[in-house]
């Protein structure tokens, strides 16, 4: 593991017109490590990774990937990551081992056909690989949709709100997986608005609020931020969402982030 950081951003800014999404954003992510930004809709995740994968240019600051700046190496950067948005790119009427195949030619890689046996054994999809991808649950989906986006294995890999829209089972078939890159060596920051999605994955956790981040930290430091908790007969520990209320402060009717 490089004593560099995977990902370097200091001072970002974006705006829409007049609409300020993000007002100097500043953090690093260690290389092979699961790094969460934490935030509730609209807080300017997406618009940050976007930024990082080089598809939307900042308005201002600097940021690194890989070693690379995104404005001025745009195509080293590209071919150092992985991006995974909100919804699969799964082709539904392939195979789950057709969609992987595809991906491998469309980098020209040597032996798609052993690339996709490979991935669909890593990620458990080997009995499925030859139904379409249409049949396969959502859990599946996105494990399908993780794999093809390893091809030609990326060192960093973007995952945008990866559990959008999936039940309980599939979030934690998600997580296993995530876990697993991380265990590889790759370097993951995942946007969430989940809370204990972020709790159980990631390594350092920031807060974006309001366009800039109010807190960065490990899990336990982040619950540090709090008074101690008052010693009764169970002495209760603070969670992670009772961080983010204190901090973001958030009344009562805007507390839904998930």
């Amino acid at each position: 593991m490089t004593t560099e950081p995977a990902i370097r951003v200091k001072g970002i800014t974006k705006s829409f017109k007049e609409v300020h999404v993000l007002q100097g954003v500043d953090f690093d992510v260690a290389a092979g490590t699961i790094f969460a930004l934490l935030g509730s809709n609209g807080a300017g995740k997406t618009t940050l990774v976007r930024i990082l994968s080089t598809l939307l240019k900042s308005d201002a600051g600097e940021a690194t990937v890989y070693g690379f700046d995104v404005a001025a190496k745009p195509g080293d950067v590209r071919e150092s990551i992985s991006l995974t948005g909100q919804f699969a790119a799964v082709d539904g009427v392939l195979t789950g081992r057709e969609n992987l195949v595809l991906v491998a030619k469309l980098r020209h890689l040597k032996n798609p056909g052993a690339i996709a046996d490979d991935l669909l054994s890593r990620f458990s999809l080997t009995d499925a690989g030859n139904r379409k991808a249409a049949t396969y649950s959502g859990g599946m989906r996105r494990r399908l949709d993780i794999a093809m986006s390893l091809i030609g294995n990326p060192p960093i890999i973007f995952l945008d709100e990866p559990t959008t829209g999936l039940d309980p089972q599939a979030r934690i078939e998600v997580w296993q997986t995530v876990k697993q890159l991380a265990d590889q060596g790759t370097t993951v920051l995942l946007t969430t608005q989940y809370l204990d999605e972020a709790e159980h994955l990631a390594d350092r956790i920031a807060i974006l609020h309001k366009g800039t981040i109010i807190q960065n930290g490990t899990l336990s430091e982040l619950k540090q931020l709090l008074p101690p908790a008052e010693k009764e007969y169970i002495e209760k520990q603070p969670s992670l969402e009772d961080v983010f209320l204190a901090l973001v402060g958030e009344t009562e009717s805007e507390r839904e982030i998930a």
